[in-house]
């Protein structure tokens, strides 16, 4: 009988979709990256997904973010998020989480529930404070690095965070992880390195300069959808040698 999933279910299996709905996946981080996992989850059968961010959609969202549109502007990325996966799959359940995470308000999400969690947030302190928690609770967890000021998405790849090189955000993961017992982190992560940006701000009279990484429509959404492809293949145990 055809169903929405039916193209999925002729390569993952009936099994495997059965795994997908019921799974409960958190995503940290509903923008340039993480909007594309969501959407890519929501439209592989995952059941249940948990959106945990506090911004809003705003004009400059829109060269990169999937649920940034001139219809959802000024709208809570979670609400904007919530609405799309909705309008894409009327049944998945969507729990939305106004909070921007960080150390302090860390206690104020249930890690244990989750099958996977998805790290898609900018704060390197939030970061840090999501694979500690995912640790605690013993549920995996995949963390994107940088993807301001890059242009090749060819060259995103994914392995651990001792791995890694080149990228400055995974350099400064690598020393805090270390620091506190952490051995393994699956990352998304390139050895692009990082353009400098124009200052569009360099003559504004009034000093209002934005320390801002420069992004585009193509690095952060791939960097997405590798992230919700590793969710999907190690929630299902699917491989394709």
């Amino acid at each position: 009988m055809e169903n929405q999933f039916v193209r999925t279910q002729m390569l993952f299996g009936k099994d495997a979709m059965e795994k997908l709905s019921h799974s409960k996946v958190a995503i940290f981080g509903v923008g340039g990256v993480g909007g594309y996992t969501a959407e890519a989850l929501a439209r592989s059968g995952v059941g249940e997904l948990h959106l945990i961010d506090n911004d809003t959609v705003c004009l400059s969202n829109l060269n990169r973010q999937i649920i940034a549109t001139h219809t959802t502007l000024g709208m809570k990325k979670v609400d904007a998020a919530k609405a799309r996966l909705l309008d894409i799959n009327p049944n998945i359940k969507v729990v939305t989480h106004d909070i921007f995470f960080l150390p302090e308000n860390s206690d104020c999400i249930d890690f244990s529930i989750f099958d996977y969690v998805v790290d898609a947030i900018d704060t390197v302190s939030g970061k840090i404070a999501l694979v500690e928690k995912a640790e605690e609770a013993h549920t995996p967890i995949i963390s994107s690095m940088g993807a301001g000021n890059k242009l090749n998405p060819q060259m995103l790849e994914v392995t651990d965070i001792y791995k890694t090189s080149v990228c400055p955000l995974a350099r400064v993961m690598r020393r805090e992880l270390k620091k506190r017992d952490i051995k393994k982190l699956k990352v998304v992560y390139s050895k692009e390195r990082a353009m400098t940006p124009i200052d569009l701000w360099a003559d504004n009279s009034d000093n209002q300069r934005r320390q801002v990484p420069g992004s585009n429509a193509f690095v952060p959404s791939v960097a997405g959808l590798i992230i919700a492809a590793e969710v999907i293949k190690d929630i299902t145990d699917i491989k394709n040698d």
